[in-house]
C-alpha cells in the first residue's frame, strides 16, 4: 500500500499544512469538510505537493523531514 505526504495550501489564511496519508483524495475530503480538527477552522484548502512512499516509515521520515526548516519546501 503506498503512503503519501502532502501538502495543503489554506485559501483562507494562506498557510501550509503538511500531513501523511494512505488515500489522499479522502484526507482531501476529510480536510475540505472540515473533519479534521486541526484544520477545519482553515478551509478550503488545495493541494499543491505530494510524494509517494512504498512503506510508512519512509513516509513518516519525509514528514519529519518536511516539518523541519532544513526540509521545508519554499
Amino acid at each position: 500500500m503506498p503512503f503519501f505526504i502532502y501538502i495543503l495550501l489554506s485559501k483562507k489564511d494562506g498557510k501550509r499544512y503538511i500531513g501523511m496519508t494512505s488515500n489522499l483524495e479522502k484526507r482531501l475530503l476529510e480536510h475540505n469538510s472540515g473533519l479534521v480538527k486541526s484544520t477545519r477552522n482553515r478551509i478550503p484548502f488545495e493541494l499543491i505537493y505530494n510524494e509517494t512512499y512504498d512503506n510508512k516509515s519512509e513516509a513518516l521520515k519525509r514528514e519529519k523531514e518536511l516539518k523541519s526548516k532544513k526540509g521545508y519546501l519554499s
